[in-house]
């Protein structure tokens, strides 16, 4: 291998590196920012059409995200006191294309403490755009037993679209 190609195959390598980077703080400022109400950067981490399906409810782009952010029911969860909490990303980049995984929790306060509300899986599409990294598609399943979930997290960590 020639030295050119050393360097080439080095860029390559640190591209792909700084992409799993990028990728993985923007799934983990997902919580953050969610918890602290901030509606519009929360809905900023998607594509203008993205989607977020998560059980019931189907989000159709980044104003869906801002409403569910800012809707009552949201907005009460995080005064009653919560935390949305993604766990480390198993990301996969190709190109201009990314898989990502994680397990994810929703704990709430109550008097007594916390307590985990929700416990599930949630696999990201996420595409490189000019202004970064994106996500195109979020689909979150409750780790309840069922079959979903765990088809979603396989295929995540695989790196496929479930």
């Amino acid at each position: 291998m020639s030295m050119t190609d050393d360097v080439a195959d080095l860029a390559r390598r640190l591209r792909r590196l700084e992409d799993e980077v990028e990728i993985a703080r923007l799934i983990a400022s997902y919580g953050p920012l969610v918890d602290a109400g901030h509606a519009d950067s929360a809905a900023a981490l998607w594509a203008e059409d993205g989607e977020y399906d998560v059980e019931g409810w189907h989000m159709r782009s980044r104003n869906d995200v801002r409403a569910m952010v800012g809707s009552d029911y949201h907005q009460s969860l995080i005064k009653g006191g919560c935390c949305h909490f993604l766990g480390p990303a198993h990301v996969t980049v190709e190109d201009d294309e990314a898989i990502a995984v994680c397990d994810s929790m929703l704990i709430r306060h109550h008097d007594d403490g916390f307590r985990i509300f929700r416990a599930g899986g949630s696999l990201f599409r996420l595409r490189r755009l000019p202004e970064g990294w994106r996500i195109v598609h979020r689909t979150a399943r409750l780790l309840d037993g069922g079959a979903e979930a765990r088809a979603l997290l396989g295929a995540g960590v695989l790196g496929r679209p479930a």
